[in-house]
Formats: structure tokens, C-alpha cells, sequence
């Protein structure tokens, strides 16, 4: 195993690679930004380095300051967490050729799978669905025209380049095309630095499915089931949960079989998730992209199979075979899949926590936490380098702090998720709490009733601020409380029984919000 890693990254992440590091006896070395100079990740690291202004590009993006921060440290490797540097096959050359271990897919890997055209050629070479859609990029207006005509209406453009919803257009008319082509080419550019774009037919209400895989780079692949990611806004995940409810077994197990298929064909390493739409109605389902990293969602996974996805991640990269690196993960005799994903029965969600307003188009929202009690209990775990006083800075993903919830049904997994988001208090800047209350308790996602367009057909924001004022007065009270018994010799127990119902109450009102 390695001596000392440093996480290229920050926030959740950044603490949760951190926290594997130690849990194996490995120094961390966190990077961080002027404006991130206090923040969580930092100080629990062993030792930190600046990498430069508060700006992403200037900073976190910079291969250059991280990899003169690895040298500097005497890092022997580099994990990059998700999102920033963690599909960049240029990155991960890079650190091979400064003599330090990247920690995921070798660069190849990454080129051919970042390029989401290349991705569903490879797809589609290999037998997996793919959606009727373009084999190459589309460069010219006419080309995408011509193209368009042969598809056929309604369809989506899509980045060569990348995902996450970036660069992504939906279509219905021929009129829509052009000025669509224009902002995808555009919007594809800034988040990739890479305009191009193709075309694929619009799957209309499909659900969102993908499968979870770990490859050892020499030929072997395993799935550890799949993961339920139907729940979106604007082509951005907001809860994952897994098992999927409401799937047939056959449609189960031909996924993770294609899943499976498609990343032996890539000579896969490390943990990547391929993703898919299905459509109910007819059974089908369409291989959509391969994300080479660690996913957002890979907590939910951990709770159900049983493996800690980043200490096999850094297992593997350290010479681990993939048995070592998955070791007390349950098997079957299947010899293509491998694996038997779901682990006594247990099902686990998670709500993405982000500082957002779902009240108000879903903008992203700054501010400065004011107090924060984030919840616990059985079955809860928070992913999160939320504290009190944190600035949430405009330079960065707006995602501040997970909550997974997990139990023997999927009915335990969502009472204990609503408990949850009941007791957590979060004050000072808007979030997607308000969202993920009304969700747990929706008749239709409780019935597993779901698909991409259920947020925009469902969810109907409603006039809270009066009630979130309320339960911010409350929660500010009970800090104040506190603040004075921490000063105080001793508090009567009137003033500590009034404590705790101040708390109780901030609870029951942000829950109403």
C-alpha cells in the first residue's frame, strides 16, 4: 500500500477519500484554494498546499500546482476524486509521467470513454443497445440537419466531450435545431473545451439506470449491481437509490450482463459506472455513457454490497489483485457477471444536499452557514464537510453534503431518509432540503412510480419562506442556548428541558419546509 496520497479534490469528496486513507493507515495530502484555506478536507488531512486563487480553473484544474504539490509532498499517488480532474486522460498522463500513480482508468481508457461518440461506437461494436442516434460528431449545421431528418423528431444533442447534462439540448421541431445546436456547441465548450456535439433520438419518460463495475485493467470485470438515478432536474441527478424498484429480474440481469460486456471490451480498471435509459413499456433499454470514476452516487452502493468502492480503488492502484481489492464482497457462480450485487436485501437511497433553491428555478444560492445539525440515528450515514460558518462560494459545485439512508426494504430505507431530512437543520443559505421532503413523501415515488421527467411533472414549489424564517428563528435560538450553557458553570434543568424543545421545534419546522 501506499505511504502518502494526495486527493485532488475538495468538499464531501475530498473528506471521504481522506477518511479511507487513514481508515488504511495512509498520510493524506489535500490541495486547496484561497477560498477553501479553512475548509474541512484541509484540516483533516496531514499536510495541505495551495494550489492557487479561488477560481476552479486557476486552482483544482491546475495539473501543474497539484502535480508540484505531489513532488513537494513525496506523494506516490493521486486520487481525484469525481468531477475536476477525475476523467482527464491528460491528467492521468501526467501524473504517470511525473512518476506518481493515478488513481482510476489508465488514460487510454479514459480517451475512449470520455469521448461519449467514441463510447457508443464502442457500444454498439460490442452488441450492447445503443440509441438510434450519430456515430460521429456533427460539425456543420446542414450535416445536423441532414441527420436530424433521418433520426427524427423529437430528438436530444448531446456533448462529445462530456456529460452531466452539460451541453445537452433537447429538440422536438426542425425550427428548434439551429439556435439548440448554438447553445449545446456553446455550453459543450465552456464546461469541456470541446464543441462538439451529436445527435440521438429523445427516449420519451425512460428511466435512468446504471450499473456499477470495478475492472482490474487486465480483462476481468465485475458489476456490483445497479443503481435508480431517474430522479433529475435539468439532466442532473438529485437521488439515487439501489436496488432499482419496479425492475423485472430479466431486465436486471441483461444489464449488468451489457454493463459487464462493454467495460471487459474497454479493458477497464478501477470503479466506472455505464449508464443506460430503459423504457418500460417495451422492456428495452439503451446504453447512454460510461463514466470512468467514482460516481456522486457510490455511497448507496457501499451500503448494500458491502465494499468500501475508495479503498478499492486505492487497493488496486497500490498492486492488489481484484479479489483483494473487493475482498468480503459475496460471489456467484456466474461466470460473466461475477457477482451476487445485493447484500441481505438491503436497499439504500441518497439525497443529494445542494445549495440550490428548488423554489426558484433551482438557482444556485451563496451564503454562510449559520447552523447546521446534520442528523444520525440507524441507518443514516452523511457524507458532508459542511460546519457552521462555512462560506458556500459561487467558484464551485454547488453540492454540499449527502445523505444516505439504508435499511431491509426499500419502504425502511425511505422512512428512515424522511426521519432524516426531518431532523436536519441547515441555515444561511438555500438548499435542496425543501425538494427532498416533498419527495419522501409522494405517493407516486413511493410507489417506485418513476422516470426522468418526474421532477418537472411532479414537483410544484410552494410559498415556504414564512415557514423556513420560523424554523431559522428557532434553530438560531437554540444555538444561543447552547452558547450560554457552554459558558455557564451549569443551566437549571427548566432552561435545559426549554433547549431541547427549542431544538425539537427547529426540527418540525424545517421539515415543514
Amino acid at each position: 500500500m501506499f505511504r502518502k496520497v494526495l486527493v485532488a479534490n475538495r468538499g464531501e469528496i475530498a473528506v471521504r477519500v481522506i477518511r479511507a486513507l487513514h481508515d488504511l493507515g495512509v498520510e493524506a495530502v489535500a490541495i486547496f484554494s484561497e477560498a477553501d484555506r479553512a475548509a474541512l478536507h484541509v484540516r483533516l488531512a496531514d499536510e495541505a498546499y495551495c494550489v492557487g486563487p479561488a477560481s476552479a480553473a486557476q486552482s483544482y484544474l491546475s495539473t501543474p500546482a497539484i502535480l508540484e504539490a505531489a513532488r513537494r509532498s513525496g506523494a506516490e499517488a493521486i486520487h481525484p476524486g469525481y468531477g475536476f480532474l477525475s476523467e482527464s486522460a491528460a491528467f492521468a498522463q501526467a501524473c504517470i509521467e511525473a512518476g506518481v500513480v493515478f488513481v482510476g482508468p489508465a488514460p487510454a481508457t479514459l480517451a475512449l470513454m470520455g469521448d461519449k461518440v467514441e463510447a457508443r461506437k464502442l457500444a454498439a461494436q460490442t452488441g450492447v443497445p445503443t440509441v438510434p442516434g450519430t456515430f460521429e460528431p456533427v460539425l456543420e449545421d446542414a450535416e445536423a440537419l441532414a441527420a436530424a431528418e433521418q433520426i427524427g423528431f423529437p430528438l436530444v444533442i448531446k456533448a462529445a466531450a462530456g456529460g452531466g447534462g452539460k451541453g445537452m439540448r433537447a429538440v422536438r421541431t426542425r425550427d428548434e435545431l439551429r439556435p439548440r445546436l448554438e447553445q449545446a456547441r456553446r455550453e459543450a465548450q465552456a464546461s469541456f473545451g470541446d464543441g462538439r456535439v451529436y445527435l440521438e433520438h429523445l427516449v420519451e419518460q425512460p428511466r435512468h439506470i446504471e450499473v456499477q463495475l470495478f475492472g482490474d485493467g487486465r480483462g476481468r470485470v465485475v458489476h456490483l449491481g445497479e443503481r435508480e438515478c431517474s430522479i433529475q432536474r435539468r439532466y442532473q441527478k438529485v437521488v439515487e437509490e439501489t436496488p432499482a424498484p419496479n425492475l423485472p429480474d430479466g431486465v436486471r440481469q441483461r444489464l449488468w450482463d451489457a454493463a459487464v460486456t462493454a467495460a471487459t471490451a474497454a479493458g477497464y480498471a478501477s470503479a466506472g459506472t455505464i449508464e443506460f435509459l430503459y423504457e418500460p413499456p417495451t422492456g428495452r433499454f439503451y446504453f447512454l455513457e460510461m463514466n470512468a470514476r467514482l460516481q456522486v452516487e457510490h455511497p448507496v452502493t457501499e451500503l448494500v454490497s458491502g465494499v468500501d468502492l475508495v479503498q478499492a480503488q486505492l487497493l488496486l492502484a497500490a498492486g492488489a489483485t481484484l479479489e483483494e481489492a473487493l475482498a468480503g464482497f459475496s460471489r456467484t457462480a456466474s461466470p460473466t457477471s461475477g457477482v451476487s450485487p445485493h447484500r441481505s436485501g438491503l436497499h439504500a437511497i441518497e439525497a443529494r444536499i445542494s445549495a440550490e433553491d428548488p423554489e426558484e428555478s433551482w438557482f444556485p444560492a451563496t451564503g454562510r452557514i449559520e447552523l447546521l445539525r446534520e442528523p444520525a440515528g440507524p441507518g443514516i450515514r452523511v457524507d458532508s464537510a459542511c460546519e457552521p460558518g462555512m462560506v458556500v462560494e459561487v467558484y464551485y459545485d454547488p453540492l454540499l453534503a449527502k445523505l444516505i439512508a439504508w435499511g431491509r426494504s426499500r419502504e425502511e430505507a425511505v422512512a428512515r431518509l424522511r426521519r432524516a431530512l426531518d431532523e436536519y437543520v441547515l441555515t444561511g443559505v438555500r438548499t435542496t432540503l425543501p425538494f427532498h421532503r416533498w419527495l419522501v413523501r409522494d405517493p407516486a415515488f413511493l410507489a417506485g412510480e418513476l422516470s426522468t421527467t418526474f421532477v418537472d411533472e411532479r414537483w410544484r414549489p410552494r410559498p415556504t419562506a414564512e415557514v423556513g424564517d420560523a424554523a431559522r428563528a428557532a434553530a438560531l435560538a437554540a444555538a444561543e442556548l447552547q452558547a450560554r450553557r457552554r459558558r455557564a458553570a451549569a443551566l437549571q434543568p427548566a432552561a435545559r428541558a426549554e433547549d431541547g424543545s427549542l431544538w425539537r421545534r427547529a426540527g418540525r419546522l424545517a421539515a415543514l419546509h
